[in-house]
């Protein structure tokens, strides 16, 4: 392999070595909180390299959403190739998005309000989101899972004013966001679903909690 070829792979791995470690750290600690400087010194690189890849911090931060986004599609493909119905594939797809949640520092979504173009980036991903909910929600009508009196359309508007508001309470600090998130999910999907949908949620959500107990076992 020639010196050119070799250039713009060893570009491309040190670009993908600084995503790695950039959606990590801010996920972990805020973004806020998470200089050029502490990523590269994170990488063992200089600040001038990294900034011939990023050319600042606003654009690094916004090719980390874009690449949740595509990590995003690639889970619901793969769980629309393995799904029963629509419920199954927004049970799995809310349970990521809990444990995203869970695994993200509060300090982010705060923070991400002070870098308009990733913020509006961002707004524009959970637009797509509720679009894509609001379809599986028609199709699972189809498929005799969820009621069709609903407007998913304000119901799912309604969820996601919940879910905003986590950032602006004080509840998380009695109660975990995890259980907090939990506890908005699964009571907006049982108030939605006909019977069978019912039958259907309370059997993931007892498997789900099984899920929780063995692997809070495993971390004792």
């Amino acid at each position: 392999m020639g010196e050119h070829a070799k250039q713009p792979a060893a570009r491309l791995e040190l670009r993908e070595r600084i995503l790695e470690t950039a959606r990590a750290s801010f996920s972990t600690h805020g973004i806020k909180g998470i200089t050029m400087d502490d990523i590269a010194a994170s990488l063992g690189i200089s600040k001038r390299t990294l900034y011939e890849v990023f050319p600042d911090k606003e654009t690094l931060l916004e090719e980390c959403i874009q690449r949740g986004r595509e990590e995003a599609e690639i889970f619901l493909k793969e769980v629309l190739a393995n799904s029963a119905n629509v419920l199954e594939v927004l049970l799995k797809c809310y349970q990521r998005s809990i444990e995203k949640f869970h695994a993200t520092n509060k300090k982010f979504f705060e923070d991400i309000k002070k870098y308009p173009r990733a913020y509006e980036l961002m707004k524009k991903d959970h637009n797509r989101n509720s679009e894509e909910a609001i379809n599986f929600f028609k199709e699972g009508v189809t498929q005799g899972i969820f009621r069709a009196d609903v407007n998913f359309a304000i119901v799912s508007m309604l969820v996601r004013e919940q879910l905003d508001s986590l950032m602006h309470t004080e509840l998380c600090n009695k109660y975990s966001f995890l259980e907090v998130y939990e506890s908005i999910m699964f009571t907006f999907l049982r108030g939605v679903s006909t019977e069978r949908g019912a039958a259907e949620l309370e059997s993931f959500i007892r498997e789900y909690r099984k899920k929780q107990i063995l692997s809070g076992e495993k971390k004792q």
